[in-house]
């Protein structure tokens, strides 16, 4: 066989079709777009958004369905940005397959993604998230009785270089050089701001200081305890099925206290919608949280609307209920059903369904740090986040696998167990046939007549218990 050479020949002008590449598409991508075409996932986006559309002039835009599916492959794919989606459904075939590509259309630029997310409010995105949750109540996948709530910071698109005075519109370092000289250096040095900054106390609180391009991000301390620009993601997740039921967005600086309203309201509204169709639909009753969220008002709110409270409470040691006696049974109720053997429970389902919720969505998920300003532009890809999140368990439902990443190493797993299943048959029908066996360590072949002593000790070992 002759070895090929490369060469610097001219492309050809026309390629016929059959000649063109061609992908037999990702199998998990494939069974996922089958999911959404058999609900009529297309149809449904496109009447959410023809509001957004021109009816008749201007330049073809990206289509709804598209849209929506490369936010979802930046969930599935773990990309970051809208840059990276772009690349990526340019540059693999089965990607293309995916969202509706053919190989005589142009993959859709960034611009084009953002454009087309400007343009589409939240409410629609938040309407496609709720048209997930009802395939997750038609497969049997969402409850809604119990939910549990906690929230996570992630890192905003701004510096803190960036940040500027509220009352006077300075930066940190035209601050601290006003500072200096009011203190009687004339021309302060490098050197001297630094030693004049690190006497200062309380350098950086949100009441003072403010990002110019981004006001909605908020000094706040993240989990690696570094200080940063970020924002604060709030999740409400069913605890029985781990499904996702609300997703909010607040900013950094405010307490879980005051954020659990919000998220609780959120929850009860998307359980409700999500189960429309049902005709006996299932009403949220229980909230499971950490002690952060506990305090009197939170426990007094929840058994006002009717809620059961599993909030674990902070040791304040002997309490005087004289100024708020109405707090004090919520209290004790909330701490009665903390301390009892199924508030346990659910306290430790609580820690594995919220992690990993936040683990698939901002670790795997890409979204750690946002490439976005402003909340309602994030709160849009974070709503269809968790909607990639909830189709991953309607995925592992029906196939066992909930991510594309879940087919790696999978061809090997299936033909070890086929071959494992295959020789346990054949020894099995050994047994029952009374063939000779040869047992390990005997030199004699051995008659085997009754299958219930056979053991099996390893692929292609019979051992016999009696002889």
């Amino acid at each position: 066989m002759a070895m090929g050479k490369r060469t610097s020949e001219q492309a050809p002008i026309w390629i016929p079709t059959t000649e063109l590449p061609a992908s037999p598409g990702h199998p998990f991508y494939a069974r996922l777009n089958a999911i959404l075409d058999e609900a009529g996932f297309d149809h449904f986006a496109e009447a959410q958004c023809q509001a957004f559309y021109a009816p008749v002039m201007g330049r073809p835009g990206l289509p709804p369905g598209r849209y929506f599916r490369l936010l979802l492959l930046g969930y599935f794919e773990g990309l970051d940005s809208e840059r990276g989606i772009a690349w990526r459904a340019a540059d693999s075939l089965a990607i293309r397959s995916f969202v509706g590509l053919g190989l005589d259309a142009a993959a859709p630029d960034h611009s084009t993604i953002s454009r087309t997310r400007r343009l589409i409010d939240v409410e629609t995105h938040r309407a496609v998230f709720t048209w997930v949750q009802q395939r997750l109540v038609e497969a049997g996948l969402l409850k809604g009785k119990t939910v549990a709530i906690d929230a996570t910071t992630l890192e905003a698109n701004a510096a803190m270089r960036s940040i500027v005075r509220r009352d006077t519109e300075e930066t940190y370092q035209e601050f601290l050089t006003r500072l200096a000289k009011a203190s009687g250096i004339e021309t302060p040095t490098r050197e001297d701001l630094a030693r004049l900054d690190r006497k200062r106390k309380k350098k950086t609180s949100n009441k003072d200081w403010k990002h110019p391009w981004d006001p909605d991000a908020k000094v706040a301390k993240m989990k690696d305890g570094r200080t940063h620009m970020a924002h604060k993601a709030e999740h409400a997740v069913d605890l029985e099925t781990g499904a996702i039921v609300a997703v909010t967005l607040q900013g950094a600086d405010k307490g879980d206290t005051t954020t659990i309203v919000e998220t609780t309201t959120a929850a009860a509204d998307q359980i409700e919608d999500a189960q429309a169709d049902v005709d006996a639909p299932q009403k949220l009753e229980e909230i499971i949280a950490d002690k952060g969220y506990h305090s009197n008002e939170t426990m007094v709110d929840l058994a006002a609307v009717g809620i059961r409270s599993y909030v674990a409470e902070p040791a304040r040691g002997r309490r005087d209920w004289s100024e708020e006696p109405e707090a004090q049974a919520p209290v004790y109720a909330n701490r009665r059903r903390i301390r009892g053997p199924r508030g346990r429970r659910l306290m430790r389902q609580r820690g594995e369904r919220i992690e990993r919720s936040f683990a698939h969505l901002y670790d795997t998920g890409g979204m750690r740090r946002t490439h976005l300003r402003g909340h309602e532009n994030i709160l849009k890809r974070l709503l269809i986040h968790a909607g990639g999140f909830n189709l991953g368990l309607v995925m592992r439902h029906l196939i066992g696998i909930g991510t594309p990443r879940g087919l790696q190493g999978r061809v090997a797993f299936v033909l070890t167990t086929w071959w494992v299943l295959l020789g346990a048959t054949r020894r099995r029908a050994d047994c029952d046939l009374g063939v000779a066996s040869t047992i390990r360590g005997c030199a004699r072949p051995a008659y085997i007549t009754d299958h219930a002593h056979c053991q099996l000790v390893s692929d292609g070992d019979l051992y016999h218990g009696q002889l």
